[in-house]
């Protein structure tokens, strides 16, 4: 696991080297919201870092419901059974291991892992714009149809989820990288991962911190240049029909 902080926000990243996958504590001035809960067997690691800190985590916001961002949910509940656990309400069925699509919904099947096990029911559904602590709510459906981002109002720091993925080159959500390609490969909607990437970027946030990479500082720039070239490669298939 490494372990890397930019301001309040602390990125936990496992397997770093090989296929990062990070969850984040983000400190509050008594406590500590986890927001994604990694692979299963990251739990032990996660609670002794929050630990360290000194501060207990009394919430864990679920950007989306990959099995790569809530596998270790059940066993921090158990460890910590008094921790809140949010998610959108749309997401939320995907928690259950539901992939039916919702009738106003584009025909596109929903892809990447979706959990079979996780028993712990949500306590809280989350709304646009609403507050928990220092973080505000953004939808930003199209990797999955209920993706959440929490945007730290303190100090402008973004954690999106996969709405964008910074190993293997910076892409909006459905943009593959050859280098890296899994995000894209588990993305729901292309067109709708562009609409929220561009939503996003309208924050203009001083730190992106993603699924899958580092964390990046002052990444307007760079969001904006994946944000075209997600918009000439997704032109470029509607107009080939695929």
């Amino acid at each position: 696991m490494r372990v890397s902080q930019k301001g309040k926000v602390i990125q936990l990243s496992f397997m770093p080297r090989f296929f990062p996958v990070n969850c984040y504590l983000v400190e509050e001035e008594r406590e500590i919201t986890l927001i994604d809960a990694a692979l299963p067997y990251c739990a032990k690691s996660i609670v002794d870092v929050a630990e360290r800190m000194g501060k207990p985590i009394t919430r864990i916001i679920l950007t989306h419901a990959h099995e790569d961002h809530v596998g270790a949910l059940d066993r921090i509940k158990r460890i910590h059974p008094h921790i809140q656990v949010y998610i959108s309400e749309r997401d939320s069925a995907l928690l259950k291991g539901e992939r039916r699509l919702l009738p106003e919904e584009p025909n596109t099947p929903i892809r990447g892992g979706i959990p079979k096990k996780i028993s712990t029911i949500p306590d809280c559904f989350l709304r646009e714009g609403e507050r928990i602590g220092s973080l505000e709510v953004i939808f930003s459906p199209g990797h999955t149809p209920g993706s959440v981002s929490l945007f730290d109002t303190r100090d402008r720091h973004l954690i999106a989820g996969d709405a964008f993925q910074t190993r293997g080159g910076m892409a909006v959500a459905g943009m593959l990288k050859a280098w890296f390609p899994f995000p894209a490969l588990a993305t729901w909607s292309k067109e709708i991962a562009l609409q929220s990437a561009k939503k996003l970027a309208d924050f203009e946030p001083r730190l992106l911190a993603v699924g899958h990479g580092r964390m990046l500082e002052e990444p307007k720039n760079a969001m904006l240049k994946a944000i075209m070239e997600a918009e000439r490669k997704y032109t470029r298939s509607v107009m080939k029909g695929e």
